[in-house]
């Protein structure tokens, strides 16, 4: 196998918590914990890889439909979570950015967001970004929002300043990006659909939980095969 193109941002679609608990016999709950092993594993290996940027889909505005338990269970499942991952992260040398419509989050979990962002804003290694009550078409809207409550004329806007608008304007496009528990599910469900045009795609059915260093490298050596052509042809 050639040596490894390691992409500069990986953007992931943590799919099937939910299936994984199920075929268990397992409520849906453990489904979620289970999960969260998967997130420091594959925090971990990207940092040690070199990958610069990891965007996780922790809570897309379209989960707030979920059942009101499974909602709150998966906010306390957060609040509890940032504070006690910060620890690993700092050591980790990660920084964190959390992009969505962070103002319909219940007031205890931003000031946790802020505390977490803050905490870990001197380290220099992988920037790790949640997309947390994201939606990429709410993304669109609210940059277009910003752009008309500042009165910027029809003329100004084009592709790079309408980005100057989005949540994080300084996150680079997405060069991977991965759904797991894609079985059937072969799609990217609103999730940085402006950003991801030319983004490569790698789908896999290994359910979220199961999808570790193994799984994340064979998406890197599908990805390292793979040409990039962004629209040219190549000679």
């Amino acid at each position: 196998m050639a040596e490894l193109k390691i992409p500069k941002h990986i953007a992931i679609i943590m799919d099937g918590n939910g299936r994984w608990a199920r075929k268990r016999g397992l409520p849906r709950m453990v489904g979620h914990k289970a999960g969260v092993e998967s997130v420091r594993e594959i925090v971990r290996v990207c940092g040690e890889l070199g990958v610069e940027y990891l965007t996780l889909y922790t809570f897309s505005t379209e989960n707030w439909q979920r059942p009101e338990g499974e909602v709150r269970f998966l906010m306390d499942m957060l609040k509890d979570l940032l504070i006690r991952e910060v620890p690993e992260l700092n050591r980790n040398n990660v920084r964190l950015n959390v992009i969505g419509r962070l103002d319909i989050l219940p007031d205890d979990i931003r000031e946790r967001i802020d505390w977490a962002i803050h905490t870990l804003s001197q380290n220099t290694g992988l920037k790790l970004i949640l997309a947390i009550s994201y939606g990429g078409r709410a993304e669109i809207v609210d940059a277009i929002r910003r752009i008309v409550k500042e009165g910027v004329s029809v003329d100004r806007i084009d592709e790079e300043s309408l980005r100057k608008y989005f949540y994080d304007p300084k996150l680079p496009d997405p060069d991977l990006l991965i759904r797991t528990g894609a079985r059937g599910r072969i799609r990217i469900s609103n999730f940085l659909i402006y950003q991801s045009a030319y983004a490569e795609l790698y789908f896999t059915e290994t359910l979220w939980p199961d999808f570790r260093k193994e799984e994340l490298i064979k998406a890197i050596e599908d990805y390292t095969r793979r040409e990039r052509r962004f629209g040219r042809v190549l000679e």
